[in-house]
């Protein structure tokens, strides 16, 4: 769990978790996590980001620390709503963000279709292209109800060997606990299956053709290892954005926070509009 997201916010009717870390004068850095993952994906780079911006964190409805109960609707039609109400409880008219997975998907609806502004945008292996999805989504999407009445013992088992797909490097069962967490339990084996459930490519195809559009320094980060996603899915996407660079990050898979997080925070500092804003705040002090 992210220690730091000690803030509530009301949206919809729910209550999603939310953080702040870093100096309060430092430029603003926004990060948005994917699935099935949670702010704490975030855990190996935010501390080092805190250095130089004011690291804004929070998790997506449905996910994490936020609500998760009975919801009618943890899609990708309403992260990107989450994301505005976020940016407005926070007064940021136009932060730099980070996002990943669900969250690039998030992130691109945010700016495409809510007309949020950013400084700058990374992306890092992002949900954008149909056709996505693993074979063991497009299964539990069929079945939902069924692994959704799993024993415990039986669901903790499947969660932790899909986790592990994400993430190249071996990772011990100490480590991969906090991405399993959430999700253990009957309120979290049940929200684990409905947010699986109601993924859907209409989300992505709508905004599909307005890439172009993106209307900020944008920079994509892959693994070049990614199971779930795979590279070539990133390079066609990156014909597709206006990138200022598309940097591949070797020997990562899917969750590149677990397996080079030094890869994300070299991208970051050397991409020109951070660098720029981390440089100032090195001046200030």
């Amino acid at each position: 769990m992210t220690a730091w997201l000690n803030d509530r916010l009301p949206v919809a009717g729910h209550t999603i978790r939310c953080g702040v870390l870093g100096p309060a004068q430092a430029p603003p850095l926004v990060l948005v996590h994917g699935t099935p993952f949670s702010s704490h994906e975030w855990h190996r780079v935010a501390p080092w980001l805190a250095r130089h911006f004011r690291v804004h964190a929070f998790d997506l409805l449905g996910y994490g620390q936020s609500d998760k109960g009975d919801l009618p609707d943890v899609s990708l039609g309403i992260q990107n709503q989450v994301l505005a109400a976020a940016l407005a409880h926070w007064q940021l008219a136009a932060p730099h963000v980070v996002a990943h997975d669900f969250g690039g998907a998030t992130a691109l609806r945010g700016h495409l279709l809510n007309g949020l502004d950013y400084a700058s945008l990374t992306l890092i292996d992002p949900v954008a292209l149909r056709p996505w999805g693993s074979p063991f989504v497009s299964h539990v999407r069929q079945y939902e109800d069924a692994f959704a009445g799993m024993p415990a013992y039986a669901h903790e088992a499947l969660l932790d060997a899909y986790l592990r797909t994400a993430i190249a490097r071996p990772i011990g069962a100490a480590e991969l606990q906090p991405y399993k967490r959430p999700w253990l339990g009957a309120e979290g084996q049940t929200a684990f299956y409905r947010q699986i459930a109601q993924m859907d490519m209409r989300y992505t195809d709508e905004v599909e053709e307005r890439y172009g559009e993106v209307r900020c320094p944008t920079q994509m980060l892959w693994g070049t290892e990614d199971a779930w996603i795979p590279l070539e899915t990133g390079r066609r996407l990156a014909e597709m954005l206006p990138l200022e660079r598309f940097v591949e990050v070797p020997g990562a898979g899917h969750l590149v926070q677990e397996d080079a997080p030094e890869a994300i925070l070299a991208a970051l500092l050397d991409f020109a509009p951070l660098c720029a804003a981390a440089g100032g705040m090195v001046a200030a002090a």
